[in-house]
């Protein structure tokens, strides 16, 4: 487990502490006791499909330097791992390994993850996924595979014939799956060749447990190399939050509390740079854990962009950097046709909105308090099921005046 030293927050002073008590190896004779973090198959697995996420999101971020980043990992979890049912053990083994399922050992894995995404998707944390496979009718299909994916995930597999049809009949169903909320999903037809392709898709817009009062207000937010933009933002005095300050990534981090037992965490570096690699190199599901035990309350000003947001990729290329090269060239989907076919894109689209809403006012204070978190420089944030540990989003962003939906 990383040790970490953060400036921790406790009411208006500012104390140093250990992430880690050193009284513990004290006690085993110097020997750093191990705590098991994750100890349900839910929360291993959680943890499995977080640790692909930021393995996927610094695979994106190091193609995309410098620019806004988006991601919903657990819908591509989700998408892959429908495909990985129509490969050979060999196949679904080195599927397993970039999914991270590989050290698991959960017979029941395929259920496990079917609870999950329903528990991530119950109403009140916000969270629409849409997650299918689609592949070339001209193809030698397999039926059984289809009804083997529909019984598990609750989506059947759909064969298209090719061609500007197919968009409209992806994009519809990714409307119908998020609520209408993410439109236009593709923006050209796949290819006419044999093939399979994944989409996934996600948008997310959960509540603040405490609402903030001011809100719209134009500020300036800081552009690394750039003048200052002007974006709204969101305010608030005495915001309940939990706070440290992680010397070692030269950032000051916040977690703050959403509905349904949701958290977002800002990594909000000390200086204006767009440069946030060491802070998405830190990024672990074991490190999130240990963040999220060792941060403190406190009563903070708080001053955050309203996030109106919408992103799309073809992460397939990405899928080298996760070990899947040779993967790729023989995917060995023997379970789907009787022809050779291979993954011709992975697309995958996200839209995000905060606003000020919530269900409680925050305390009433004489006074406001004497700590400020203002988000007005490039900073990196995620949005973590508490429960599960799972990771549903992560951001990077760089300048919010670019942001679109």
């Amino acid at each position: 487990m990383k040790q970490t030293t953060f400036l921790l927050v406790f009411g208006v002073a500012l104390s140093f502490c250990q992430a880690q008590v050193d009284t513990g190896a004290e006690e085993t004779g110097g020997e750093e006791e191990h705590v098991e973090l994750f100890t349900t198959p839910t929360t291993k697995l959680g943890a499995a499909t977080s640790d692909f996420g930021y393995n996927l999101f610094r695979a994106l971020t190091s193609r995309e330097a410098a620019t806004n980043v988006f991601l919903a990992p657990i819908s591509v979890s989700a998408a892959l791992t429908q495909l990985s049912m129509g490969g050979s053990e060999r196949a679904e083994r080195q599927l397993f390994r970039a999914l991270r399922y590989h050290t698991l050992q959960d017979p029941q894995l395929h259920t496990t993850l079917k609870d999950l995404l329903a528990s991530v998707r119950t109403p009140g944390k916000g969270l629409s996924i849409a997650a299918r496979l689609y592949l070339a009718r001209r193809l030698r299909l397999k039926q059984d595979f289809f009804g083997l994916v529909e019984q598990q995930y609750g989506v059947r597999p759909k064969a298209l014939p090719g061609g500007s049809k197919d968009v409209k009949e992806i994009n519809d169903w990714v409307a119908q799956e998020t609520g209408g909320k993410v439109q236009r999903f593709l923006a050209k037809a796949l290819p006419r060749s044999p093939f399979v392709n994944t989409v996934s898709a996600a948008y997310f817009k959960g509540k603040w447990v405490t609402r903030f009062s001011n809100s719209g207000v134009m500020e300036n937010f800081q552009v690394d190399g750039g003048a200052p933009v002007r974006i709204p933002m969101m305010q608030q005095d005495n915001y309940p939050v939990k706070m440290g300050v992680d010397s070692d990534l030269s950032c000051t981090i916040a977690q703050i509390q959403m509905q349904d037992d949701v958290s977002m965490f800002i990594f909000l570096p000390d200086e204006v740079t767009s440069n946030l690699t060491l802070l998405e190199e830190s990024l672990t599901a074991e490190f999130m854990q240990d963040l999220s035990l060792t941060l403190h309350p406190a009563q903070v000003s708080l001053t955050l962009p309203t996030l109106r947001l919408s992103y799309s990729v073809d992460l397939l290329p990405l899928l080298t950097d996760l070990g899947l090269s040779e993967w790729l060239d023989n995917p060995e989907l023997e379970k789907i046709s009787t022809q050779s076919v291979k993954l011709s894109s992975a697309n995958h689209k996200v839209v995000m909105e905060t606003a000020p809403e919530g269900n409680q006012y925050p305390s009433a204070a004489s006074t406001p308090g004497h700590l400020s978190y203002r988000v007005d420089r490039p900073f990196l944030y995620l949005i973590r099921d508490e429960a599960s540990g799972a990771l549903l989003f992560i951001g990077r962003v760089v300048n919010p005046k670019d942001l679109r939906i």
